[in-house]
C-alpha cells in the first residue's frame, strides 16, 4: 500500500507516529510562515502542516500545490493548536516530511465544496468530480449501506439471489422496450428487460422458493426527478404463501432498513384498500402524514341552482385547519393552480368558517345559512377552518383535489422529509379501460392474479374485479409493488384473451411461460421495490439522480460520455440496419 492511514482515521491516538497519507489537495491556505493543506480522500480531511522556519524547501513545494493535486505525504502526526472538532481528525495534524506529486490537475470547472457553485448540467458533464464532493459521495455510500442490509435480511430468510438475463424479448405490455438489433438475427431485436418477471417466475416453477435480486430494469419513457431510463429493483418471488406473507415479510424488510439507518421504530403498517385510497385522498399513493382528507358533498350540494355543482359527477373537498385568514390572493393563487392544465380543474370554490363563527363562502348566493352549515356539519370543520371544493368528473376532480391537498400540505409545512408515514395499498382493480384502444389494461401486469371470489366477475363484470395486488407507499411515494400470480395455464389464457390477445399472439409471447404451467407451478407471488427510490427516500431527497453514479439527465442523455451516440454506417451494415433521413 502506498499510505499507512487513510484521511479520515488519525487522532490523537496516532500523536507522533510516523504515517504516509495519500489523496487530493482540497484546500490550502499561506498564513506567511505557516502553510496548511487539507488533504482529502473518500475517508475524510486531514491537516498538513508546513513550517517555512523548521524545512523552508518543504513548505515553498507545498506552495506550488494546485487544487485537486494527487499526493503521497510522509510526516508525524502533531496536536493541533487550533482544533476543529467538527470533523473526525479534527485535533491533530501532520507536520510533513516529504512530499509526491503522484498527478497534477488542471483548474476544475467548478469549487469542489459541499455548495458548490456548478450548475447540474455542468456537474453531470464532470460527474467524476461531482461524485468527489462529501454530499454526492455520502449518498453513494448510503445505497452502499443499503444494499448490504437488504442482502443480510432476504438472506436471513433464506432467499437466493439469482441473476436473470438482460437480452430478451419485446413485450406488448408496459412502457416502452429499448431494443438491442441481433447481428447474428438479421431483423430480429433483443429488448432489454423493464422487470424480470417472467423469468423469477420460471424460477418458482424451478423450485428456487424464495429468489431476489438487485438488478437493473430499463424504460424507455419520459423522465422526471423520481424516473430514470435505467434504474435498480429489489426484485423478489416467493412460492407456497399468500399476500399476507408478502406483507409481513417486507413490511419487515421496510422496518430492518428504517431501524438501520434512520434509528426509527415503527409499528403495523396501516393498510387500506385502492378503493379507500382514492375515495379520501384521490391517488393511490397517497401522502398520510397529515390528514386533510376528500369530503363528498353530493348529496348536500346539488339541486341547488348552482349550475357547476348540479352538473357535476362529483362535489368534494378538503379542510385547511386554521386557515380562515387566507387572503384574496392567496385563494385567488390556488384557483389558478388548480386550474393549470396539469390540474385540470375548471374553478375552486371556498367557504370560510371564521373564528367568530359567521360563514362566508364564494356560493353564497346559492346557499343559505342553513345550507352552509351542512357543509360545517359535512367536514367536522371549527372556527378558524378553510373549506375548499372542486367540482367536475369524477376521476379528474379527484386528481385536482388531490393536487391541491399536495399544495396545501406543502405550503403549511406538513411535509416534513424527517418524517415517514408508510402503508400498504391493496385491492386494486385489476384492469383498466382504455377509451383510446377500446379495451382492457392490466393494471399491473398480465400475470396478475384476481381476487379468488372475484374470478366468476371475469367473463361478466371484469371492470370490477379487484387483483390480488398491493403496493407500499412512503410520503406519497410508490416505493414499490407486486401481487400473487396466476399459476394455472387455464386462467393465464382466460387473463390474455381478456386483454385482447389472441391464441396465436398469447403463444409466441408467453408460450413459454404458460407451458411451463403445465409441469406442477406452484402458489406463488412477489414484489418489486424501487431500490434508488428508496435509497433516495432514506436520504432525504425527492431525486434518484442524487442516489446513482452516473444518472442520465431529463433528456435521457449522458452528457459526460455523450451517450445515446450514432454508430458507424459498418456497424449498422453488420446489424442489417438502414437509417432513413
Amino acid at each position: 500500500m502506498l499510505r499507512t492511514h487513510t484521511c479520515g482515521e488519525l487522532t490523537l491516538k496516532n500523536k507522533e507516529q510516523h504515517v504516509t497519507l495519500c489523496g487530493w489537495v482540497h484546500k490550502s491556505r499561506d498564513l506567511g510562515g505557516m502553510t496548511f493543506i487539507d488533504l482529502r480522500d473518500r475517508y475524510g480531511i486531514t491537516q498538513l502542516a508546513f513550517n517555512m522556519e523548521v524545512n523552508k524547501e518543504i513548505c515553498e513545494q507545498a506552495r506550488t500545490l494546485g487544487r485537486e493535486y494527487v499526493l503521497k505525504v510522509t510526516g508525524i502526526v502533531k496536536e493541533r493548536s487550533n482544533k476543529n472538532l467538527k470533523i473526525p481528525t479534527g485535533e491533530i495534524e501532520i507536520f510533513v516530511s516529504n512530499i509526491e506529486i503522484l498527478n497534477k490537475s488542471i483548474i476544475p470547472p467548478f469549487t469542489i465544496e459541499d455548495n458548490t457553485d456548478g450548475g447540474e448540467e455542468l456537474r453531470m458533464k464532470y460527474r467524476y468530480l461531482d461524485l468527489r464532493r462529501n454530499v454526492v459521495k455520502q449518498n453513494l455510500l448510503l445505497r452502499h449501506k443499503v444494499a448490504i442490509e437488504i442482502r443480510n435480511y432476504l438472506n436471513h430468510q433464506s432467499f437466493i439471489e439469482i441473476e436473470t438475463p438482460v437480452l430478451i424479448k419485446s413485450t406488448p405490455e408496459g412502457a416502452r422496450d429499448f431494443v438491442v438489433p441481433s447481428r447474428m438475427n438479421p431483423g430480429e431485436f433483443y429488448a432489454l428487460p423493464q422487470s424480470p418477471q417472467t423469468f423469477k417466475q420460471l424460477l418458482m416453477i424451478a423450485g428456487f422458493d424464495r429468489y431476489f435480486q438487485l438488478v437493473k430494469c430499463f424504460r424507455d419513457e419520459d423522465l422526471r426527478a423520481d424516473r430514470q431510463p435505467e434504474f435498480t429493483q429489489i426484485d423478489c418471488e416467493m412460492s407456497f404463501i399468500t399476500q399476507e406473507d408478502i406483507l409481513n415479510t417486507f413490511e419487515g424488510l421496510a422496518k430492518h432498513l428504517f431501524k438501520i439507518i434512520k434509528d426509527i421504530v415503527f409499528k403495523e403498517f396501516l393498510r387500506i384498500s385502492y378503493a379507500d385510497a382514492m375515495k379520501y385522498y384521490g391517488c393511490d399513493k397517497p401522502d398520510i402524514r397529515f390528514d386533510m382528507k376528500f369530503v363528498e358533498l353530493n348529496e348536500i350540494v346539488k339541486n341547488k341552482g348552482f349550475k357547476v355543482f348540479d352538473d357535476a359527477e362529483l362535489v368534494i373537498g378538503i379542510c385547511a385547519k386554521g386557515c380562515v385568514e387566507y387572503s384574496r390572493k392567496q385563494l385567488d393563487e390556488l384557483t389558478e393552480f388548480v386550474k393549470k392544465p396539469q390540474i385540470g380543474a375548471t374553478g375552486l370554490v371556498y367557504l370560510r368558517y371564521n373564528t367568530d363563527g359567521s360563514i362566508k363562502s364564494s356560493v353564497d348566493k346559492f346557499y343559505n345559512q342553513a345550507e352552509l352549515d351542512k357543509w360545517i356539519e359535512q367536514f367536522k370543520a371549527l372556527p378558524g377552518d378553510l373549506i375548499l371544493v372542486l367540482a367536475g368528473n369524477k376521476e379528474k376532480t379527484q386528481k385536482a383535489l388531490s393536487e391541491l391537498r399536495l399544495e396545501m400540505a406543502n405550503r403549511l409545512g406538513f411535509r416534513d422529509p424527517k418524517v415517514f408515514a408508510p402503508l400498504w395499498v391493496v385491492d386494486f382493480p385489476l384492469l383498466e379501460w382504455d377509451e383510446e384502444t377500446n379495451r382492457f389494461y392490466a393494471k399491473h401486469h398480465p400475470f396478475t392474479a384476481p381476487k379468488p371470489e372475484d374470478i366468476p366477475l371475469i367473463d361478466k363484470s371484469p371492470a370490477e374485479v379487484r387483483a390480488n395486488a398491493y403496493d407500499l407507499v412512503v410520503n406519497g411515494v410508490e416505493i414499490g409493488g407486486g401481487s400473487i400470480r396466476i399459476f394455472d395455464k387455464d386462467l393465464q389464457n382466460r387473463m390474455l384473451h381478456l386483454l385482447g390477445f389472441s391464441e396465436e399472439d398469447a403463444q409466441a409471447q408467453f408460450g413459454f411461460l404458460m407451458n411451463a404451467f403445465q409441469y406442477g407451478a406452484p402458489p406463488h407471488g412477489g414484489i418489486a421495490l424501487g431500490f434508488d427510490r428508496l435509497c433516495a427516500l432514506l436520504g432525504g431527497s425527492d431525486s434518484i439522480r442524487d442516489y446513482i453514479a452516473f444518472p442520465k439527465n431529463n433528456a435521457g442523455r449522458d452528457v459526460m460520455i455523450d451517450s445515446p451516440a450514432k454508430i458507424s454506417d459498418v456497424q449498422l451494415k453488420e446489424l442489417h440496419i438502414t437509417i432513413h433521413n
